[in-house]
């Protein structure tokens, strides 16, 4: 069978080697990618293709791998939003409170939050479309750092933040050790610097009325050493392709 070096064509269409686009597919790495053809198993437009070297176009072609369409994968999208007070994590609510969701254009509507944090909290939160990066990033086993601002009523002593370190009863279950830092007092309130490599529900909170304080206020301020730095209330950005590398490096 005659081999067509460029197949596709046409002006203005962007052409690219057919293993390169296997690759890209994740179907296989280049090298093996180029075995897979010599074996047969590639077809493209219905034609079996079993030498090096043939172009095609993505945008028109359609490539089969035994059998099975090739489609290249969608970019994931990966961004860090300030979630103010007042908004839900989840997609669905009983009491119609507003979503996280609502604060992002119409583009965005299908990324969804990397963990959570509850409605009177604030802070930074992550959203993909990634499932593989939320999956591991969710899993206990990964434990990473999420560091908290809080400030409450009254000024914990060394016995209690010793308690708070330690790791506490809560729900049935003792919390992994923690930290926690005084930063600021006033006349009436105590800023709090805290980190824990859990995300239980409300953790933080339950955790500081355990030794008898309330929480008057919560913010996340980073996520292992993603940070949320200037980034408004409400406002998001996407990621930089280093925090992207440094998430699914953990």
């Amino acid at each position: 069978m005659k081999i067509i070096a460029a197949i596709g064509g046409g002006m203005g269409n962007i052409m690219e080697r057919l293993q390169k686009f296997l690759a890209d597919c994740g179907v296989a790495s280049r090298r093996k990618a180029e075995q897979l053809i010599l074996d047969g198993r590639i077809t493209v437009n219905g034609q079996v293709i079993t030498e090096l070297g043939v172009k095609i176009d993505p945008s028109k072609d359609e490539i089969e791998f035994d059998h099975v369409s090739v489609k290249r994968k969608t970019a994931c999208t990966y961004i860090m939003l300030h979630k103010p007070e007042g908004y839900i994590t989840t997609t669905e609510d009983q009491f119609s409170r507003p979503s996280v969701l609502d604060l992002l254009g119409p583009n965005l509507k299908r990324l969804y939050p990397i963990g959570r944090l509850d409605y009177n909290t604030s802070g930074l939160l992550i959203l993909t479309n990634d499932g593989d990066l939320t999956y591991k990033l969710t899993h206990p086993k990964h434990n990473v750092a999420k560091t908290y601002i809080a400030k409450i009523i009254g000024t914990p002593t060394a016995d209690e933040l010793g308690q708070f370190r330690s790791g506490l009863i809560i729900d049935d279950y003792k919390t992994a050790p923690a930290k926690i830092e005084i930063i600021k007092k006033d006349i009436k309130y105590v800023t709090l610097k805290i980190a824990i490599k859990e995300g239980r529900n409300r953790q933080v909170r339950k955790m500081l009325e355990k030794i008898g304080y309330r929480t008057v206020a919560l913010k996340r301020v980073a996520t292992g050493k993603l940070f949320l730095g200037e980034l408004k209330r409400g406002e998001h950005r996407s990621l930089t392709p280093a925090e992207v590398d440094y998430l699914k490096n953990l």
